[in-house]
This record gives C-alpha cells, structure tokens and sequence, in this order.
C-alpha cells in the first residue's frame, strides 16, 4: 500500500473522519489555555516561578481528576461526560479571568486555576480510545491502526501550532484575558460537536457493560512504566515551555509574547509534519524498540536548544526537534491499544493524556525557579533533555515491563501496525 493509499483508506472508516476534524476544533482550548495562563498571571505578578505555580496546579488538579472522569465515560458512554465537564470548563475559565483582574490573592488565583485543571473535558482520551474501537481487530480496519493514530497525534499537533499564535495574537492586540476567554468557547463549542458525533453515540450500549474497579488500567506493570516514560517526556515539554517565553523576554523585549508564541508554534509545526511522515511510512520495528530510540532523538533535540545562539536558529532547532515527537506520541499510544483490555481503554487513555500534562507542570515549574535566575534559561533546556534521556533508558531496558508487555501482546494477538512478530525478528 502506498503512503498515499494509506491516508485515503482511512478517510473510508465510518465515522472517523468527522471525528478527527472536530477534534481539532475542540482541543484547540488546551493548546492556549497554559501559555494564556502564564502570560496572564506573570503579567499579574511579575514572576515566572509564580506563574508557573499557577499552571501547575491547574495540571495536577487535571491529573487527579481526569482519570475518574475516564471511568465513568467507559461506563456511561462518553458523550454526556463530554457535556457535562465541557460546561463547566468554561464557567471555571471565565471565574479565573475575573479573579485575575479583581486583584485576587495568589491563593484564590491558584485555586480557581485548578478548577480549571479538573473540569476539563477527556477529549483526548475519547477520541483515541475511539481511534481503537474504530480499528479493532473485528472492524477489519485493523492494518490501519497505526496511520490513524499518526494522524490524530499530527492533527493534535496542529493545535500547539494554532494555539500559540492565537495567544500571541490576543497578546499582541488584546490581553491574555481575551485567548483565555476564546479557549472557553472554543472548548464548549468544540466538545460538543465531538459529544454529539456518531463515533462516540455508537459507545454508549458498549460502554454500559464496563465494570472496571480498584487500580484499573494500573495495576498492568507495562502500563505503569510506560505511564512513566511518558510522564518524564510531558516534564520535559514543560521545562521548554516556560523556557521558550523566558528566551523570547530576554531578545525581543515588548514582542516578547508574539515571539514566544510564533516558537512554540514552529515547535508544534515540525511534529505535526514528522506524525503525518510516520503515519505515511510506519517502522516495522518492534513498538518498544521505535519508543526508546525516539525518546533518545527527543532528549537530545532538547538539550540541544541550551546552545542554539539566537531567536532564529532556536525556531529552527524547535522545528528539526519537533520532528520527532508526534512519531513518539503515536506510538506509546499504539502501545497503550496493545497492552490495555478495551474495557479499560478510555481510562487508561485519561492517564496517558493527563499524566504529561501534571508532569509538564513540574518540568514548568523546575524550569520557572530556573529562569528568573540569571543565566537560568540554558539550564533549564538542559533539564528537559535529561529528564527525557530517563525515559529513553528506562524503555531500552531489554527484559522491562514495557518489552514484556509488548512482547507478549505480540505473540499472543499478532502485530497490529504493519510491525513484525517480536518471536520471527531475527534480533530476537
């Protein structure tokens, strides 16, 4: 099948396709809502480390309540859940806008940006745990898993590159107020479509059944680590993340946040070309294996930024870097599919969604103690290559949970990405 082949035949799986669109338009709010938020309360503050505590909860509240979420959309179906949090997102962005400029203590400024943090919707998970159901094996879509979870991560991509130009844009003509204000009715107006798509009705007789309890997804040790790996990877977006705007203050001055949102852009817009190249052209090599060594690639491109010697040739280093990482988002997602049990898809998903963006809170907030210091932004570039290098070592370990996992799932199912048998591989 041709690269071009692959693309069109999965335009022809029901429902997918509207999907996929509305989920762009949906999941725009999240590529704005952090870097508004940062802008928004450093503005407020005049500090970054604040700001960064701000962002912080905001994700970890994210994280402790995400995956409770996940559980009731596997067993009520997800479009009520998506309705439900969608509207009270966008409550929670407008209470955090008017505590803002109210002049409220850094306190309440936290805490409202936590509510934040918990009310949004699970889109991410529903919409790859859909992309599984949409390919599983009795579907006969199967073959084409792995090229459309490239083009979900490459369409998600595009809303890191969309996101920040408009929060640039608001900056520049308005206030981060204003983006965060357009990330609430985006958000609303968005997950309601994907609420009401066809995909996700079609799962609400299905996801009745589910009786997941306990740990769930949590207590599969593959899944934990990978949990990790991916964890460690979120971490070290983070440190860029607060990183890049310290750098764009510290060369551009009052265009600090259009220059801050046009690099993280340009980052977003090089990994949404290196997802759509991947899902064109799929490695045959063992799904563990693709995982370690672009978490390698990933680590090095970060700290490679610690060097890079002015605004243009740090574009240019975000977007070669960016290359690789939707590839690597797309497969620790193929993984998932592989090594969870269905009923326990979307919640398992709501954890690899909402993990990284907690740990892109810690990496943000290491990184913010970093940057208000002199000579602090390299070093805060160099521990976002090092926290990713972590994860890179720990998914090369040859008999770890995650090569178990994948191992087994392989022998037991047969690969479901175009990749080989890990037992007919002649490194095996």
């Amino acid at each position: 099948m041709t690269s071009l082949g692959r693309y069109a035949d999965v335009r022809r799986i029901p429902g997918l396709t509207p999907l996929l669109v509305t989920g762009v338009v949906a999941r725009l709010g999240s590529g704005m809502t952090p870097l508004a938020l940062l802008l928004l309360v450093q503005a407020a503050t005049g500090r970054y480390a604040d700001a960064s505590l701000a962002v912080g909860l905001y994700a970890l509240a994210g994280v402790s309540i995400s995956p409770v979420i996940g559980r009731l959309a596997d067993r009520l179906g997800p479009s009520p859940v998506l309705l439900g949090t969608a509207v009270a997102h966008a409550m929670a962005l407008t209470a955090l806008v008017i505590a803002v400029h109210g002049g409220s203590a850094l306190l309440v400024i936290c805490a409202v940006a936590a509510a934040v943090g918990a009310t949004y919707p699970p889109l991410t998970a529903v919409i790859r745990g859909a992309c599984n159901r949409l390919t599983a094996p009795t579907t006969g879509w199967e073959r084409l898993r792995a090229t459309v979870l490239a083009a979900d991560t490459a369409l998600y991509e595009v809303v890191f590159v969309i996101g920040p130009l408009l929060v640039g844009a608001f900056g520049a003509i308005a206030s981060p107020a204003v983006a965060l204000l357009a990330a609430a009715g985006v958000t609303l107006a968005g997950t309601t479509l994907v609420a009401c798509s066809a995909a996700m009705r079609a799962q609400r007789a299905r996801a009745s059944r589910v009786r997941t309890g306990g740990l769930g997804p949590l207590r599969l040790p593959g899944f934990t680590v990978l949990l990790g790996c991916v964890g460690a990877l979120g971490a070290g977006f983070g440190a860029v993340s607060v990183a890049v705007p310290a750098y764009a203050a510290g060369h551009s001055g009052s265009d600090s946040v259009a220059l801050a949102g046009l690099l993280l852009a340009v980052w977003g817009l090089g990994s949404a070309v290196g997802g759509l190249w991947y899902g064109a052209w799929p490695p045959r090599a063992p799904l563990h294996r693709q995982l370690a060594w672009l978490l390698g690639c990933v680590a090095l491109s970060l700290a490679a930024l610690a060097v890079v010697p002015g605004p243009r040739a740090l574009g240019a280093a975000l977007v070669l870097g960016g290359g690789v990482i939707a590839p690597c988002l797309t497969v620790y997602i193929s993984l998932v599919g592989r090594i969870v049990p269905t009923d326990m898809l979307t919640e398992a998903h709501t954890w690899i969604a909402t993990v990284p963006v907690a740990a892109n809170a810690v990496g943000g907030a290491a990184a913010g103690t970093l940057v208000d210091k002199p000579g602090g932004v390299p070093w805060a570039f160099v521990l976002a290559g090092v926290m990713v290098a972590a994860a890179a070592v720990t998914a090369a370990w040859p008999f770890g949970p995650i090569t178990r996992a994948d191992t087994e799932a392989v022998i037991s199912t047969g690969p479901s990405d175009g990749s080989p048998s890990i037992c007919n591989s002649p490194r095996r």
